[in-house]
């Protein structure tokens, strides 16, 4: 190409920015860079790639983080019982230089302020309908969404179900793919699943499984986690099985009748702000009904830290901090 054709396609590409159209960045071919399209909830979904991206909640901040895309984020919202899991996050540098956007749920209003373009949340966590902030919703103010592949279970639209873990993997991809790293996607799959292997390799491989619950909250009725959720492979992984592993949701209430018939042999404590570890496992303690289980009553508990359960890449460290505690007490 002569030096006068270059100047004259440059002279007007200006031309046509200052008359507010839109100039495609050319791909590593020359050709003009289109949207990426993945995969979501059942839907082929082409995403032009974000410019202001928001993450909701520790699942979607890390995600990105996790990929090297803190420098390219707009911001995060994040619910202050997640500051814990903050302090203690491998990414809390990220955490720190990104912009936090909100100290609760996201909501629509947040998202129009900010003007954001993108926004990665759950459904029914992040996004909902009876709180008017749903993927189509979004659309119609420009901005792009992308639900976690691990609530997808409850989306109108979903036709197969993946297991938490492959839905993190899953996950992982799709953002590769939507914000152009999809070698350190596939890099960090790869290595996360090399831990999860690690870890059920050490596994007892005769004995029954550990019957293990998970108490995240509640006094009246206990919350827990489902099948759908990402402690069921966490759990599974390290040797055990997960008490409710049957209970189809991600993360429900039960009644502590259930809890005591399961007789779970060790308590994964979920830690979090306003509800200390400690706090819960004297809540345990104190209960005639669940002192009697055997996991209480040999004073089997295990804290786990909530930024460490819910969907996202340090769900491997989990696998591995419970493989470890379940060994040391010969299981």
């Amino acid at each position: 190409m002569t030096l006068s054709r270059t100047t004259a396609l440059l002279a007007a590409a200006v031309l046509l920015a200052s008359c507010g159209a839109k100039v495609e960045a050319a791909g590593p071919s020359g050709t003009a860079a289109g949207p990426a399209t993945v995969t979501n909830c059942g839907e082929r979904v082409a995403y032009p790639k974000p410019a202001r991206p928001v993450a909701y909640d520790v699942s979607g901040s890390e995600k990105m983080f996790s990929l090297g895309l803190a420098d390219r984020m707009r911001g995060y919202v994040m619910n202050s019982l997640g500051d814990p899991s903050i302090a203690g996050s491998p990414w809390k540098d990220d955490y720190a230089r990104v912009e936090r956007l909100g100290t609760s749920r996201v909501t629509k209003e947040i998202l129009v302020q900010a003007e954001a373009d993108w926004v990665i949340a759950g459904w029914n966590s992040g996004f909902s309908e009876e709180r008017g902030i749903t993927p189509k919703l979004l659309d119609q103010l420009g901005i792009r969404s992308y639900l976690h592949t691990e609530t997808c279970w409850e989306y109108p639209t979903a036709k197969a179900e993946a297991t938490p873990v492959e839905a993190l993997y899953t996950d992982l991809r799709n953002l590769g793919d939507i914000f152009g790293v999809r070698p350190r996607a596939d890099e960090l799959v790869r290595e996360l699943q090399g831990r999860f292997d690690a870890v059920r390799s050490g596994a007892p491989k005769d004995a029954p499984p550990v019957r293990v619950f998970v108490y995240d909250s509640g006094a009246d009725q206990p919350y827990t986690a489902g099948k759908h959720a990402a402690p069921n492979d966490i759990i599974a992984a390290a040797g055990g099985v997960n008490v409710f592993r049957d209970l189809a949701d991600g993360w429900g209430s039960v009644g502590w009748e259930a809890v005591v018939e399961s007789e779970p042999e060790v308590v994964i404590v979920v830690d979090y702000a306003d509800q200390p570890a400690e706090d819960k496992i004297t809540f345990l303690k104190s209960s005639p009904q669940v002192a009697r289980t055997p996991a209480v009553r040999d004073d089997r508990f295990h804290v786990i830290s909530y930024g460490d359960l819910v969907s996202g890449p340090r769900n491997a460290q989990a696998a591995e901090s419970l493989a470890t505690y379940l060994r040391s007490i010969g299981r």
